[in-house]
């Protein structure tokens, strides 16, 4: 059986890592390259590192801090924010990143992904999706989930996932940073309609969220942020905890 992976999650602004509660009323949390390696040191699976103002800023994400990380680290890292052409790509991965992550620039130009999956191979390429409940039904958002587009989540996963993407990152807007529990019912249903992994993302708060996570979310990653930045959780304890209830993981 495959291992379930934990991601901590490093959104960065102006060089240093932050985090909100619905994208919003962001707080400093720390050093990108400080937090990067004490994760790596913890036992995290891998680390996803995103530029969250890069897009609407219309910049790429800073090199610098990605070879910066990638000295540091002993795990794999996945990079996002601003990204849209195989040249951003290929110097992200050149500069140590193993992955990267599109989201808006997909949206806007699906057959991105198309060409990323052919050029560089399925396994580096995650699609990003930050989609919000509204009247029943998931819309998917971009720009660091300030413009709601006209997408429903289920079809663009689907959709991506033909395009070639190796994975999905999904991000639940109604959750995030409000510790209240990942979005398992719409992870369940992503999880049982496609055939490439999906990372969890948005509301964990216990442990027990990411055992839910796993369980009735049928995920095959979790990725959190707060909890980790401000130790109110630890890795080697949430993965000792997951491992004890039954769910397979990297100790």
């Amino acid at each position: 059986m495959l291992t379930k992976r934990i991601i901590p999650c490093l959104d960065i602004k102006n060089g240093r890592t932050v985090k909100g509660i619905n994208f919003k009323q962001l707080r400093d949390a720390g050093d990108p390259v400080e937090l990067a390696k004490r994760y790596a040191d913890m036992g995290a699976d891998e680390l996803v590192f995103l530029d969250i103002s890069a897009t609407l800023e219309e910049r790429n994400t800073t090199l610098e801090m990605v070879l910066k990380v990638a000295e540091h680290i002993n795990i794999p890292f996945t990079v996002g924010g601003g990204i849209s052409s195989i040249e951003d790509v290929d110097r992200l991965l050149k500069s140590g990143a193993d992955k990267v992550s599109v989201n808006s620039s997909a949206i806007k130009n699906p057959e991105l992904i198309n060409a990323l999956s052919n050029k560089f191979g399925k396994q580096c390429i995650t699609v990003a999706i930050d989609a919000k409940e509204i009247d029943g039904e998931w819309i998917v958002h971009l720009a660091g989930g300030s413009i709601p587009t006209k997408l429903n989540m289920f079809d663009w996963a689907k959709e991506v996932e033909s395009r070639g993407a190796g994975e999905i990152l999904f991000t639940s807007m109604n959750n995030d940073g409000t510790k209240s529990g990942f979005a398992n019912s719409a992870l369940a249903k992503l999880s049982q309609s496609l055939n490439i992994p999906i990372i969890a993302s948005g509301g964990a708060g216990t442990i027990q969220h990411f055992v839910a996570a796993f369980t009735l979310g049928q995920a095959d990653a979790a990725l959190a942020a707060s909890v980790f930045h401000f130790n109110e959780i630890t890795i080697p304890d949430l993965k000792r905890e997951l491992q004890n209830k039954g769910i397979p993981m990297r100790l």
